[in-house]
């Protein structure tokens, strides 16, 4: 399999878990402001995975960039990653519904704990199928955002149990942290300085 067959795949399937997020947002019974409201957790649910899937189609891109053949440990941990995000619509679905109750804000938290784990060992097998000096190797050197997130996760699950407002907070700061675009794949394929 090529490696443009794998993103194509990958982005199919990613576009698929969005629509599906966006089909939890009902259309609300009425015309006012006031039926917005109770749509209001359901849809700032879909708006932090929304953001949570874009960070992830987008480092999954770049990272897809330094791949120059396809093994089938890669084949089987990409699945493995896209099978965590498969799982955000109903995470998101169902701690919207009930408004960031704590096991269904613990329940997202351990998605994106295991999504961030899968992204993690399919970073490392394309590291280990093009060697110690791979471009990815030489863009993820001292990823201190990739070993920071999954203790935002896991901050963020026992603090779903004490206050899933904190919870909540956790998850975002985790993915602000990320919202900044990061360039370091980019750099090393352009050949510029990280």
């Amino acid at each position: 399999m090529t490696k443009t067959r794998l993103e194509a795949f990958s982005d199919g399937v990613i576009a698929i878990i969005i629509t599906i997020m966006v089909l939890e947002l009902k259309v609300p019974h009425g015309s006012t402001l006031d039926a917005l409201a109770p749509l209001t957790p359901v849809f700032l649910s879909y708006v932090l995975s929304f953001l949570y899937v874009g960070i992830y189609w987008n480092n999954h891109h770049h990272m897809l960039h330094t791949l120059k053949h396809v093994t089938g440990p890669i084949l089987w941990a990409n699945l493995h990653l896209l099978f965590w995000l498969s799982l955000f619509p109903f995470a998101t679905g169902w701690m919207g519904e009930n408004h960031f109750e704590p096991l269904p804000s613990a329940l997202y938290g351990l998605v994106l704990l295991m999504a961030a784990i899968a992204y993690y060992v399919l970073q490392q097998l394309i590291i280990a199928s093009q060697g110690p000096d791979s471009i990815l190797m030489r863009a993820v050197q001292g990823d201190w955002k990739g070993k920071l997130s999954p203790l935002f996760y896991i901050a963020g699950i026992g603090a779903a149990f004490v206050s899933p407002w904190l919870s909540m907070a956790i998850f975002v700061a985790a993915a602000l942290v990320w919202l900044v675009p990061d360039r370091r794949i980019e750099s090393v394929l352009t050949g510029g300085e990280r």
